[in-house]
């Protein structure tokens, strides 16, 4: 069984984010650029299965759409565990733009099992996995809080309302993770670094593709407002603030 992990480039979650040309860019100064946190648990999950012989996972691979200054985020992958990455040579212009282009580079290599992020911790649109598997006439499974390998098939757990849902499918199969898949991401060794240099990284040019939206500005937040103090032996103010300001009593 092969399974692939499509992984996204984006900012740490610490970053504090700021805006050039009239708020339409990115201001990359001084950011530090890890593994989407979604794709990086999935990734884990992959290589545990992979570590267990009895599943029968002979490679675990990744995938990413992005410009050469985001190979030093495919290579951590790589040092992570991964056994080999493919990049397409493209700006993610959009999350339809994306799913066509990882398509195009996924149909000729017979993929068992695909693993995305439910969504990416940057533009958090939660669509490229769906779009993903319809391009490639796979079925999915989204919101997946568990996967293993039983007797060739892949089953999966979801996470519902008052309870859990467990489904067996057949492979070639797209499954969206969310929180729960691993309890925490592997951590890349020594060994593991040194090894990702020599792993083989793939890049493949993108093909003609039409991004189906467009990118006009971005906009801040707004400041949140300053704390406001209760005396505890004023009950009522509480209240006063509750229902005329916050709006939720």
């Amino acid at each position: 069984m092969k399974i692939l992990v499509c992984i996204s480039h984006v900012p740490d979650t610490t970053t504090k984010v700021k805006f050039i040309d009239d708020f339409k860019k990115l201001d990359s100064t001084g950011i530090q650029w890890v593994i989407n946190p979604w794709d990086e648990l999935s990734l884990t999950r992959a290589l545990e299965l992979k570590d267990d012989a009895a599943n029968g996972v002979t490679s675990v691979s990744v995938i990413h759409v992005g410009p050469a200054a985001t190979e030093p985020t495919i290579r951590k992958a790589l040092a992570i565990g991964a056994d080999d990455a493919v990049r397409v040579n493209a700006d993610p212009k959009d999350a339809y733009y994306v799913a066509a282009q990882l398509a195009n580079a996924i149909k000729g290599d017979a993929y068992d099992l695909i693993l995305c992020g439910i969504e990416s911790s940057d533009y958090n649109g939660s669509t490229v996995g769906g779009m993903l598997a319809e391009f490639l006439g796979y079925p999915s499974v989204s919101s997946v809080s568990g996967v293993k390998l039983e007797n060739g098939q892949v089953v999966v757990i979801r996470e519902i309302d008052g309870g859990k849902e467990i489904i067996s499918a057949e492979t070639p199969l797209v499954a969206v993770v969310q929180k729960g898949i691993a309890r925490e991401p592997r951590i890349a060794a020594m060994r593991g670094i040194m090894m990702a240099r020599t792993k083989p990284l793939k890049v493949v040019e993108p093909v003609e593709v039409d991004a189906l939206t467009e990118l006009v500005a971005f906009e801040m937040p707004k400041p949140r407002a300053a704390c406001k103090f209760v005396d505890p032996e004023n009950p009522k103010q509480l209240i006063e603030l509750l229902q005329n300001e916050a709006k939720i009593i």
